[in-house]
């Protein structure tokens, strides 16, 4: 592994803590937005129920919050349960924005080191090609000075897809995921509404 960052030059640098970067936002996103952490299920059911038994009770809303995303939709819901169905729907819209702020966090930066790790790999490219044109003399080049730069150009250009592609592929799948889950979320918020005002059984 040394040899190849001694190989790649010192640009290589940019593209390993970029790599490094990205591989901690695509765990830490695949460990938050697992579909039983954001939307447990039967959430809604349970939550309905509860209501139909003890009414709206502060440690309900308290467990709502802090259980999870889909959860803190519900709390801001029932929080305006005597009030008409439209402020609860404007509530939950409200709580939703939060929510997909918090669904939607590090996924600017890993979309962000998709676009730019290509052009720290051409950054290695061209350091590499001015290696190359520095080492020649009317003498001729130096092979090793040479080689060096010729293996700075192509390690650089290479390690720079190796970190976007799946930098991106990530980057599509969790938003796709998280526009999901939003859509999801405000259908079974509006159900919820719907359910406690009599509109829906």
């Amino acid at each position: 592994m040394f040899a190849l960052v001694e190989a790649a030059g010192w640009p290589i640098w940019f593209l390993i803590v970029a790599s490094v970067v990205a591989l901690a936002i695509i765990g830490e996103r695949l460990w938050s937005l697992r579909v039983r952490a954001v939307m447990p299920k039967n959430l809604l059911s349970q939550t309905i129920h509860e209501y139909r038994q003890n009414g709206v009770t502060s440690q309900m809303l308290s467990r709502l919050a802090t259980g999870s995303p889909l959860g803190q939709v519900f709390a801001a819901g029932l929080r305006n349960v005597k009030s008409s169905p439209a402020i609860m729907k404007e509530a939950i819209e409200e709580s939703g924005r939060t929510v997909a702020i918090d669904l939607e966090r590090f996924l600017t930066s890993l979309g962000t080191i998709a676009a730019i790790a290509p052009l720290l790999g051409l950054f290695g490219t061209v350091i590499g090609m001015i290696e190359i044109f520095g080492s020649q003399t009317p003498q001729g080049g130096n092979p090793l000075v040479l080689a060096h730069g010729i293996s700075i150009a192509l390690y650089n250009t290479a390690f720079g897809l190796v970190v976007a592609v799946p930098a991106m592929v990530f980057y599509r799948y969790f938003r796709a995921k998280v526009d999901e889950m939003l859509v999801d979320m405000e259908m079974q918020a509006i159900k919820l509404v719907e359910i406690i005002h009599g509109e829906r059984q």
